[in-house]
């Protein structure tokens, strides 16, 4: 619950694009570069283990999605070669692990995670989604959004203090809300805010992710899930996707 106050916080807050001096990396408002470790803390039930067939509790499925969430069959997606189904843009926040946080370059941020070695890239520069099929993790299109009246940067530019990370993503492989096949489509929209934070025990961020999917959901679907910062990458220990 605080860390969904805090992002419903965020975006009531006047907010302005950040970038406007230097490029996506220079004018960052915050730092999310690192290792960081994901806390469960809520939702245990359905993220540490794999929910039953048809448990889909809280999920705002519509008669579709509900259907289809009830055709769920991992024997089935191991041998079509989709046991990363769980691990798509819609979900892969969500799965319990480690991130690691880097800049791809000095316009795409790059989110990679040791469950599902999946990689997510989160571009600044307006680019087009690239051509070919769609993959697990979608286009990526990233702001910082900074709270209005911090400015663009005090003295020598630097870049202003505070503020979040807004990604939107779509064109998507359709994938899973939950590893128990809970669906999403292909055409659904995932909208994501990070915001960083200090806590008592430590630095963190929280994300919290919208999914819009008119094909399977009566209304948005909203999660937010912390991470910690770790001092290293001595615990990070990449596994490929399961689909069980």
């Amino acid at each position: 619950m605080r860390s969904l106050v805090w992002a419903l916080v965020s975006f009531a807050a006047p907010a302005v694009l950040a970038g406007q001096r230097g490029n996506a990396r220079t004018s960052a408002p915050i730092d999310l570069t690192g290792y960081w470790v994901s806390v469960v803390t809520e939702d245990w039930a359905w993220r540490m283990v794999t929910p039953h067939k048809g448990d889909y509790a809280s999920v705002p499925l519509n008669d579709e999605g509900r259907r289809a969430a009830g055709t769920w069959d991992p024997a089935k997606d191991e041998s079509n070669g989709n046991q990363c189904r769980s691990y798509g843009v819609g979900h892969i926040m969500r799965v319990p692990g480690r991130l690691r946080v880097t800049w791809d370059s000095d316009s795409t941020l790059k989110i990679e995670t040791d469950a599902g070695q999946q990689t997510r890239l989160l571009r600044f520069d307006a680019s087009q989604p690239p051509g070919g099929d769609a993959q697990w993790q979608g286009h990526s299109a990233a702001t910082w959004e900074v709270p209005a009246g911090r400015g663009f940067g005090g003295r020598g530019g630097a870049p202003p203090r505070g503020g979040s990370l807004k990604v939107v993503t779509t064109r998507m492989k359709a994938g899973y809300l939950r590893k128990n096949g809970v669906p999403y489509s292909e055409n659904a929209v995932v909208t994501e805010f990070f915001d960083r934070h200090t806590e008592s025990n430590g630095e963190w961020f929280t994300v919290t992710t919208i999914v819009d999917d008119p094909k399977y959901l009566q209304q948005s679907f909203i999660t937010s899930t912390d991470f910690r910062r770790e001092p290293d990458g001595s615990k990070w220990h990449p596994v490929p996707c399961t689909a069980r």
